[in-house]
């Protein structure tokens, strides 16, 4: 059984740059993939491991004061949730593209899952899905706003635009672990509203800690590793991956005319260009070689491990 865990810290790293190369060789160290990225407003990412190394990772990076206190919560799978690891540098570890929204500052009222219900079924707050369309599309809180957002550089905009008439309700806003709401309702409070609530640890900690019988989830959590999507109890759910535009599938979408095994769905049919989608089908037949090799395949590193194996 594999751990994962998803992680972000929003805090001061002037000297971010200098902190990729000790940690990602100290998470090399002890076998860890997934990705983190770092930015001078903080770290965000989620990898997997043995527990005993996730929790080798957490202190490592706790060793730092400036880490302390990280927000990190742990689901597991039985398979490899990634088939490498990454430390990238950003210019934001959650990207809005307004460099002067500070979460540690000002954000909005936390509310713990237990509680959550209580706020979302009062009918006068404002239930809000910070997340993107397609997240959106296979599961969210029964009567939440849909932004339509296809990245999250488009929330400011949906603000402006569409919530100007609930400034005087209360709003009450989601997201898959909690790191987008820091943001957004950092964003919210910046531009005066004051009655703004979050979901403490996001989606994932209410389906870990809140039965089926009493949650108002509908769907499925769309999450940013091989397992694709979580229900209830952080159990695997149903959907698969198009390994091209890398949205969640169903088994119906794998029978539409549209859909090519690693190189198109309905959704992205017609959407790439001739390079692309040949690139994406030398990817899947490195896949299947690697399977009936009995090896891992890693992605865009199959000429690589091809030309090896010659």
């Amino acid at each position: 059984m594999h751990t994962i865990c998803a992680l972000y810290k929003f805090t001061r790293l002037d000297d971010f740059e200098a902190i990729q190369i000790p940690l990602k060789s100290f998470l090399n160290s002890l076998a860890i993939r997934g990705t983190l990225l770092l930015a001078r407003e903080g770290i965000n990412g989620t990898i997997s491991g043995s527990k005993d190394n996730i929790e080798k990772v957490l202190d490592y990076l706790q060793s730092d004061a400036r880490f302390h206190g990280i927000d990190f919560k742990y689901s597991y799978s039985e398979k490899i949730p990634f088939k490498r690891l990454k430390v990238k540098l950003k210019k934001e570890i959650v990207t809005m593209g307004l460099k002067e929204i500070d979460p540690t500052h000002s954000v909005g009222t936390y509310v713990k899952p237990k509680d959550w219900n209580d706020l979302i079924n009062d009918p006068d707050v404002v239930l809000i899905d910070t997340r993107n369309n397609y997240e959106y599309e296979i599961g969210s809180f029964k009567g939440a706003i849909n932004p339509k957002t296809e990245t999250f550089r488009e929330f400011p905009n949906f603000t402006k635009n569409n919530l100007e008439k609930y400034r005087n309700k209360k709003i009450a806003m989601f997201c898959t672990g909690g790191i987008r709401c820091e943001k957004s309702t950092a964003y919210l409070k910046s531009e005066g509203f004051e009655n703004v609530f979050h979901l403490q640890g996001g989606i994932l900690k209410y389906l870990e800690e809140i039965g089926e019988d009493e949650s108002l989830w509908e769907g499925e959590c769309f999450v940013f590793d091989d397992r694709v999507a979580v229900k209830h109890n952080l159990e695997q759910g149903k959907y698969d991956q198009c390994h091209a535009c890398r949205f969640p599938i169903t088994k119906e979408d794998t029978l539409h005319p549209h859909y090519e095994k690693g190189a198109s769905c309905p959704r992205c049919f017609g959407t790439k260009n001739e390079n692309q989608i040949a690139r994406y089908r030398e990817r899947e037949k490195q896949v299947q070689l690697a399977k009936k090799r009995g090896q891992e395949h890693i992605g865009d590193d199959a000429i690589k491990v091809m030309k090896k194996n010659r």
